[in-house]
């Protein structure tokens, strides 16, 4: 019994075939072109699906499912990316559409919510029924279980943490408001705030940094901080406050067991989760009064989104809020 989780990102599509059991069997991955009527990201997945299924030497009949995780705003019911700021698509029809060239069930779910439930069986959350899932990527996404129950918000619109103002009239963010967490604590908004430090000191380090890596990436920042470049440290301070911001106020909300970071500023390391740490117990609310809320990295790494996006298919006590 296979299933294939898909991970739809702001720069990447990735997918694998997962087991019951979460053992995967392989893995691909397509760049995200995103155009009006989700038409090449649609034919995509198809190929890949294909593909990943020729592959790891199975048939179309032995794959029970196919996951998608999704950022935005999702209808699971009708199938349906009612919005995704990050993609610039709205009221996509995608599960009706992927089952007429698939010919396989196809379930969809936000991606913070999906890697939410993935940590939950399969990660760093095991054990946990109050956890709080944050992806640092592209944008900020969160995925909130509480009491055993992943919230989900009235037509799967709530749960935005990405989306909850930190600066009024702040940072400008995709969604169209000023000030958003995902302004200031996303990958994008790390290397924005990277390129504007080159431009005011062009033959710095972390510009010679930049230079080196070809480009200005979410890691130009931590590597020149590490060669002691007094910008960067400024940066990444800055970043890590920003971050512990947005976690402090979902802590005052929730007060979670734990709170999970994954997407690709996760792998800066464990000094990187403990810097954030730090301010959270520090800030939130109560402080060490209150029961300790542990940050800790997402157990289930690169393959977090996959995992997650298979998660909606393979059997589990996760329930959503709208089904009580």
């Amino acid at each position: 019994m296979y299933y294939i989780g898909i991970d739809i990102g702001g720069t990447t599509i990735k997918a694998g075939i997962v087991s019951k059991y979460a053992e995967i069997l392989g893995t691909g991955s397509i760049p995200t072109i995103a155009d009006e009527k989700c038409d090449q990201i649609i034919t995509g997945i198809v190929k890949l699906c294909s593909k990943l299924i020729h592959d790891s030497h199975l048939f179309v009949s032995d794959i029970y499912g196919i996951g998608i995780g999704i950022p935005g705003t999702i209808d699971e019911k009708s199938g349906t990316i009612v919005y995704s700021n990050n993609l610039a698509i709205e009221n996509i029809p995608i599960v009706e559409r992927l089952k007429k060239h698939t010919h396989i069930p196809v379930l969809i779910g936000n991606d913070a919510n999906c890697a939410a439930v993935g940590e939950r069986i399969f990660g760093n959350a095991r054990g946990n029924d109050n956890i709080i899932f944050i992806t640092l990527g592209t944008g900020i996404g969160t995925g909130i279980i509480q009491d055993g129950k992943l919230l989900t918000g009235r037509c799967g619109a709530g749960a935005e943490g990405g989306h909850m103002v930190i600066s009024c009239d702040g940072e400008r963010c995709t969604c169209g408001r000023k000030g958003c967490w995902e302004a200031y604590a996303s990958a994008t908004a790390l290397i924005r705030m990277t390129k504007k430090a080159i431009e005011k000191n062009p033959n710095g380090k972390l510009a010679a940094v930049a230079k080196e890596e070809g480009k200005v990436s979410g890691r130009t920042a931590f590597k020149a901080e590490k060669i002691g470049d007094g910008d960067a440290t400024n940066i990444v301070n800055d970043y890590i406050r920003y971050i512990a911001e947005g976690i402090i106020n979902l802590i005052n909300i929730f007060r979670p067991e734990k709170v999970l970071i994954g997407g690709g500023m996760s792998n800066e390391g464990d000094h990187f989760i403990e810097r954030i740490e730090r301010i959270v117990m520090k800030e939130s609310y109560g402080g060490e009064r209150n029961p300790r809320v542990i940050v800790t990295k997402a157990g289930l790494l690169n393959n977090a989104g996959i995992l997650g996006a298979a998660s909606l298919c393979i059997p589990s006590d996760i329930k959503r809020d709208e089904e009580f």
